[in-house]
């Protein structure tokens, strides 16, 4: 089963990753109006500890950011910022892991109380090196340019707050990204510490083992666990704060592939008029149309990336009456045809990156 994007309208994450982007470009002469256009939050407001955002809010400002960036290296430095002590509660629980184990689950399973744009899904262990499966959320398709910033502030936050747990000399085996390789691609392994491999079949970041036998510097069982249930809590809630769109969203993903309803019978498993349904739709900023097209563009997307369906099947998949109407609707998301888009990611994987890893299963939505 395909995972849901997001809920985009819950204003319930902290806003201190908005916060390191205004901080890092305004070092670089960029106004944090420019940075906030759009997303509805002032400079004024942020300065607010208590203030709380939601995803879309924080997804425009990192496009923002990514759109007005003058450094190469801003994503970086941004995510570069986010130590223990910009995580709150989630930090806290981090810090207070009994175990590396601990810590790693812990990562896993509530990471996205964040309001990440990009982060840790799965952990695997080979014995030697330890393998985090990162999922981007902001955008899945690999070739927007909004993709491998989103992935940059993320795995330079998850190295920032790896050195704060386990020591300044931690440091990341290898990272391996699904988006082309950029043009200044030789600078990141100064940056991350590590080699960095573009074009691969998965977002990975791969750590050596022998960190988990390095004790936590300060567990506590019963404050972890008492964390554990804040965090647990928080994850129940977010599934019932969305609204209206945030019910249809998850309602069209489950779905999939079996079949794509219309207003009328999605308005009646919901147990509403059409009308009703519409208007609850347009006071959450959408309409089901958009809806719908998110889902199938995130889905097409994913088969592209990860099967090898053919262009027919996914066009059935997805409800469209014919491929055409489906080629056409793909070109207007991404600007390639899904041929070309498959394509070009295979002529990306064949530059500068290593091959990807054999044996990992499809990644979902």
């Amino acid at each position: 089963m395909h995972r849901p994007p997001p809920d985009m309208e819950p204003r319930v994450y902290g806003a201190q990753k908005i916060a390191a982007l205004v901080a890092t470009l305004a070092e670089d002469g960029i106004a944090p109006a420019a940075v906030l256009a759009g997303s509805g939050i002032t400079e004024d407001a942020l300065a607010d500890a208590r203030l709380l955002v939601s995803f879309a809010q924080g997804a425009a400002v990192f496009r923002n950011a990514a759109r007005l960036a003058v450094d190469p290296a801003t994503a970086f430095r941004a995510g570069s910022r986010m130590h223990l002590t910009a995580l709150g509660i989630y930090g806290y629980g981090l810090l207070s892991s009994p175990t590396h184990a601990d810590q790693v689950d812990f990562i896993v399973k509530y990471n996205r109380m964040t309001g990440p744009m990009a982060g840790p899904s799965l952990f695997t262990c080979d014995g030697e090196h330890g393998v985090y499966a990162y999922e981007v959320l902001v955008t899945p398709d690999p070739h927007d340019p909004l993709y491998r910033f989103a992935l940059e502030f993320a795995c330079a936050a998850q190295l920032t707050v790896s050195r704060d747990l386990h020591g300044g000399d931690f440091n990341f085996v290898e990272i391996r990204a699904a988006c082309p390789a950029p043009a200044d691609a030789a600078r990141y392994p100064a940056l991350f510490g590590c080699p960095v491999h573009f074009g691969q079949r998965h977002d990975e970041v791969v750590i050596d083992m022998d960190w988990a036998r390095f004790a936590n510097r300060i567990p506590d069982t019963a404050t972890h666990g008492a964390v554990r249930e804040i965090c647990q809590q928080f994850v129940v809630d977010l599934s019932h704060a969305g609204g209206t769109a945030a019910i249809v969203r998850r309602t069209l993903v489950e779905q999939m592939p079996w079949r794509f309803p219309t207003i009328e019978t999605m308005a009646a498993a919901l147990s509403l008029h059409p009308r009703t349904l519409r208007r609850r739709l347009e006071s959450d900023g959408t309409t089901f149309k958009d809806l719908l097209t998110e889902v199938r563009r995130r889905l097409a997307i994913d088969y592209l990336r990860q099967t090898r369906m053919t262009t027919e099947e996914i066009a059935t998949r997805l409800g469209y009456s014919d491929a055409a109407n489906f080629r056409h609707a793909f070109v207007r998301w991404t600007g390639r045809t899904p041929h070309e888009y498959r394509g070009g990611r295979a002529d990306a994987s064949r530059g500068p990156a290593a091959a990807a890893p054999a044996g990992r299963p499809p990644a979902r939505v």
